[in-house]
């Protein structure tokens, strides 16, 4: 390349962005993930200790046996002998970036594309003061509604787009530009009926959007009023500007990233979700900008970091918007590339979230994440009814068929391994349901059946041992996996008075947040006059159980199966049945604090009055037994 050729302003920030330091020096040095860096032994010395480290989110690598450091370009530089100019073009030829070419017209194009992005930073500074004047009191009004401060419209560059036909056009051209740039900025648009270009952006709530580097390239509009169409509006195509390969927020997520803990960005749906996740302490948060995921916004997300967590709203069209981006992702993912996601609760966004629970829920909500290989299995298995051999070889044809488009073949034959261990598992429990008589009669191929032996609880010694017992128990035994099962738990019937009363009491340990063992829950049972039925319960052969292990998958779906089909919705409908659970769980709580006041009542006025306390919780919980049982 000749050296008179001129790199243009960000060129070379653009190129750095877009390649991951791991990937090209792991192609020359064996590198090993260690916390936040990758580390290896160094190119430059003949060491036998690591002591060569990469890290991805300040996109640097230092050799301390060596002193050398830099960024990629750098160690291209150094451990192919090429200069700055011929490691620049190497890997903007990786990046898929077209250098100039050694002519002036290049260069001019490059210098359009500057003058265009000062457009476009002039129109978020306009839209900004905008937004402080009388005519930008709606828009105020809305973010003071959804629970935004000055400070954070300030922090995301928050605007008001004037409800005017040509304001913004005037404003610009005051500043010197021209109307041929503000319309190929996307800031204008050319009348299709002969008349002077109007304004894109009228009457509403404006949202900048960044490139990479942070530099201003195009638009979000939301309307202000109920018959605003459509309620968001982006910047259409520019040369600086295709929606299908930007996220917004994504350099200032990028660089929240690198200063917390590895993992990666959150994915959300629109601007509203990005910016309350920011407020609440999620700055790694991004949004596509009305679209699904593309390929290219994924590649993004992997280079800022490993394993993104995609959030989606906890409705059938987030669940949709998960499932295409599980089957976008798939050819792609390899060792330290893959997703995670996490589908609300209630119909729920994550603005919605934060502003009804609080930041900690929604802290709760991602600790809770599941990963692409449980929801492929999660999607395939509910996808029809699995009652007959066909329909079970039907399961294992569609997830080997989404296992074959996995590139990676070390990545592929895992995938292939763990799908059929989880058939294995699913199967076997549909036959012990078939055996022991557990299934609940209703839809076919419903969340199938009971305990497993690979879960380690004893078989039934004899016709009086249930095995909604056996499950309780072996819950007992292993606190960790009842974390999230509570509302399963509650949901559940499982046909047996003793059983039913051993499921409240685990429950009330866990509400009171008591220490569960063995001991105090049996003390308490035993009380109640249900010796003779624990007597039957071998404890000593209730082995552990670990949360990873395919035994806890049987363990939870075996509880499941306990879920009354006249209550429970159908296994595909896992929006519905989350709704469920989440609303017996607060009945139940409420049950129990009533409980404890009436407790409190029969102490204080003795046996004389109590029948008409007991008649008053009963007809608010007929769920409750006053005797105790809890049946």
């Amino acid at each position: 390349m000749s050296s008179s050729v001129r790199i243009p302003d960000g060129f070379v920030d653009e190129l750095k962005a877009r390649i991951r330091p791991s990937d090209v020096i792991g192609r020359k040095v064996k590198l090993t993930k260690k916390g936040k860096e990758w580390v290896g032994l160094s190119p430059f010395t003949n060491e036998k200790t690591p002591s060569f480290y990469v890290n991805d989110q300040k996109r640097i690598f230092k050799c301390f046996s060596s002193g050398m450091g830099g960024d990629v370009i750098s160690f291209i530089m150094e451990t192919e002998r090429l200069s700055f100019m011929e490691a620049v073009e190497k890997l903007a030829e990786e990046a898929g970036m077209e250098l100039p070419k050694a002519d002036p017209r290049a260069a001019e194009a490059y210098d359009h594309r500057k003058r265009l992005q000062e457009v476009c930073e002039a129109a978020a500074a306009y839209f900004e003061e905008r937004l402080q004047s009388s005519e930008g009191s709606a828009a105020r009004d809305y973010l003071e509604g959804r629970g935004l401060k000055p400070l954070a419209w300030k922090r995301h560059r928050l605007g008001y787009a004037p409800d005017d036909w040509r304001k913004t056009i005037n404003h610009l051209k005051s500043e010197g530009f021209t109307q041929a740039e503000i319309l190929e900025a996307g800031l204008a648009k050319e009348s299709d009926r002969g008349g002077e270009p109007y304004d894109a952006f009228r009457g509403r709530l404006m949202f900048p959007i960044p490139d990479s580097r942070g530099g201003i390239i195009a638009f979000g509009g939301r309307g202000l009023t109920p018959d605003a169409k459509p309620k968001y509006l982006n910047s259409g195509d520019t040369p600086l500007f295709h929606k299908s390969r930007v996220l917004y927020r994504y350099k200032a997520a990028r660089e929240a990233l690198g200063h917390g803990e590895d993992g990666g960005l959150i994915v959300c749906e629109g601007y509203m979700d990005a910016i309350a996740l920011t407020e609440a302490g999620f700055g790694q948060a991004v949004a596509p900008l009305g679209t699904a995921l593309t390929e290219e916004q994924i590649s993004l997300l992997w280079r800022a970091g490993p394993e993104p967590v995609l959030c989606f709203d906890g409705d059938r069209a987030g669940l949709g918007a998960a499932y295409r981006a599980v089957d976008r992702a798939l050819p792609h993912v390899e060792p330290g590339r893959s997703l995670f996601f996490v589908l609300l609760p209630d119909g729920m966004d994550p603005d919605d979230l934060i502003r009804e629970r609080g930041p900690a829920a929604m802290g709760e909500a991602l600790e809770a994440r599941i990963a692409l290989s449980e929801l492929l299995w999660l999607r395939e298995r509910d996808a029809e009814p699995l009652d007959t051999p066909e329909r079970q070889a039907g399961l294992e044809a569609r997830l080997m068929q989404a296992a074959a488009q996995i590139r990676h073949p070390g990545v592929k034959a895992a995938y292939e391994r763990d799908l059929r261990a989880r058939m294995r598992d699913h199967f076997w429990q549909i036959r012990q349901a078939k055996r022991q008589g557990g299934f609940t009669k209703g839809k076919p191929g419903g969340r199938g059946p009971g305990m497993g032996a690979q879960a380690g609880l004893p078989t039934q010694a004899s016709g009086r041992q249930n095995p909604g017992m056996l499950l309780l128990m072996q819950a007992i035994a292993n606190p960790d996996i009842l974390s999230g099962m509570e509302e399963t738990l509650i949901a559940a019937d499982f046909r047996n008075e003793t059983s039913n009363r051993l499921r409240d009491v685990i429950v009330d340990f866990l509400i009171d947040d008591r220490d569960l063992t063995f001991e105090a829950v049996v003390d308490e049972l035993r009380r109640e006059g249900h010796e003779a039925d624990l007597s039957h319960i071998d404890v000593s052969r209730i082995s552990r159980i670990r949360t990873d292990e395919p035994a806890y998958r049987s363990w939870k779906a075996a509880v499941e199966v306990f879920i009354p089909v006249e209550t429970a919705p159908s296994a595909d409908d896992e929006v519905r049945r989350l709704k469920l659970k989440r609303r017996l769980v607060a009945e139940r709580r409420k049950a129990h604090e009533e409980r404890i006041l009436v407790d409190q009542q029969e102490k204080a006025m003795g046996k004389a009055n109590i029948g008409d306390f007991w008649k008053q919780f009963e007809a608010k919980n007929p769920w409750f037994k006053s005797d105790g049982s809890g049946n």
